[in-house]
């Protein structure tokens, strides 16, 4: 009788980041909480990519060179292929115009920069661990109350 080893796919982050430093240390991190990454720096490459390799989750910059995060969102959420990836958006904006669009064009919450270690991995267990569209809507309704975080690469 033969016996085959299962063998558990890591669940796989995009992480869209025009600068490198930031995108290193954000990949760095998600990468030491057990996920694979792969990365655009670039909302038109995120669009691209997203198509192509069907990550579990999205971490989106909002200020990105051409297309910016919350227009690469809208685009995301407008292509059946990729409509359910849930897009958490990581950036130093403040709420306002912008974060305010990100979430209207589907969202599922929004990550102050810096972002601590911990909260990063709350966020990304809640949106992977999730499989529900509810949890991602739930992420949305209290846009008023935006969490603001710190990176500790420390831990």
């Amino acid at each position: 009788m033969l016996f085959f080893p299962v063998v558990e796919r890591k669940m796989k982050i995009l992480i869209v980041e025009d600068n490198d430093d930031s995108r290193y240390l954000l990949a760095l991190t998600v990468k030491r909480l057990g996920y694979e990454v792969i990365e655009a720096s670039t909302g038109l490459a995120a669009v691209e990519l997203a198509g192509a390799a069907r990550p579990d989750l999205i971490l989106m910059d909002l200020g990105l060179p051409g297309l910016p995060g919350d227009e690469a969102t809208a685009r995301l959420k407008a292509d059946p292929a990729t409509s359910k990836i849930p897009v958490v958006i990581h950036t130093a904006f403040n709420q306002g115009l912008r974060t305010d669009r990100a979430l209207a064009a589907g969202a599922a919450t929004i990550l102050q920069k810096p972002v601590a270690a911990a909260k990063l991995r709350e966020v990304l267990e809640r949106y992977l661990n999730s499989g529900n569209e509810a949890m991602i809507i739930a992420g949305r309704e209290n846009v008023g109350e935006l969490p603001k975080l710190g990176l500790d690469l420390t831990h």
